[in-house]
């Protein structure tokens, strides 16, 4: 196997495992949009790297924790709707990223690999910065699985039981932030939200547990990676699309299972 594509399983297979219980919260606590807004906020840490000279993949991820953050302190505003609020941010955030990396980019960022992906250039520091990244978030994760289950569940019902609602709703938001800042590199700005999204709808169909939706997502998430980069290295299609056509896919084919009927 080319070290090329080694490289790309392995950062693939990284971004799957982290996004399957994150998408399935997602999903479930509707936060599809947010991980949207996240994404287009990305263009403006690459804007943000080029004007103060510093890492841009650090400047992406600074960006997003920070939009995180300010997000979950305008949600408590209660005047603006919050599908409006992200509206606003996410292609206001966009909008701003390509301008500003139109007037100062210089030549010097692939502006098509931040949209959509370059995962077929990654290489071992990309490997080692999912691994670390991965190491970060899933302990988290399981660490916080119970208080998060129970704020999904019912948020007031969780602060009576003492459960630290804003607390655990923005490490949520953080997480998904961090993970989509890292995963630009796989599927980029424009497709990361599906990678996140779409393998856990999928699983919703398949699962009978919460704890289960979030494995099955991490796994139908690393099988849309295999296929997509299989189906990348075969025709020479882009890899970022290609992965997130192979969700498409496996979400279709998960529609095919029959749902108990209620009686």
């Amino acid at each position: 196997m080319p070290d090329f594509i080694l490289f790309a399983l392995l950062v693939g297979y990284g971004v799957a495992v982290m996004s399957g219980p994150l998408g399935s919260f997602a999903v479930w606590r509707r936060m599809a949009y947010f991980g949207d807004t996240l994404a287009h906020s990305a263009l403006m840490g690459v804007a943000i790297g080029l004007l103060l000279s510093i890492n841009i993949n650090l400047a992406i991820t600074l960006c997003c924790l920070s939009l995180a953050l300010v997000l979950v302190v305008l949600q408590n505003n209660r005047e603006i709707a919050t599908d409006t609020l992200l509206g606003i941010l996410s292609h206001s955030t966009l909008a701003m990223g390509l301008i500003a990396v139109s007037l100062f980019g210089d030549g010097r960022i692939d502006l098509y690999a931040y949209l959509f992906g370059d995962l077929l250039a990654a290489s071992m520091e990309d490997v080692i910065t999912i691994a670390i990244t991965g190491l970060i978030v899933i302990p988290i994760v399981i660490a916080l699985w119970r208080p998060l289950l129970a704020i999904t569940v019912h948020e007031e019902l969780a602060r009576v039981e003492g459960i630290k609602v804003t607390f655990v709703r923005t490490c949520l938001m953080l997480l998904m932030a961090l993970v989509i800042a890292v995963a630009m590199k796989v599927v980029g700005v424009l497709l990361i939200t599906a990678l996140l999204i779409i393998p856990a709808a999928a699983s919703r169909r398949l699962s009978h547990t919460p704890e289960q939706m979030a494995v099955m997502a991490s796994v139908l998430g690393c099988i849309a990676v295999t296929g997509g980069l299989g189906l990348s290295y075969l025709i020479d299609t882009p890899a970022g699309p290609s992965i997130v056509l192979c969700c498409s896919v496996i979400f279709c084919l998960s529609l095919l299972k029959p749902q108990p009927v209620s009686t």
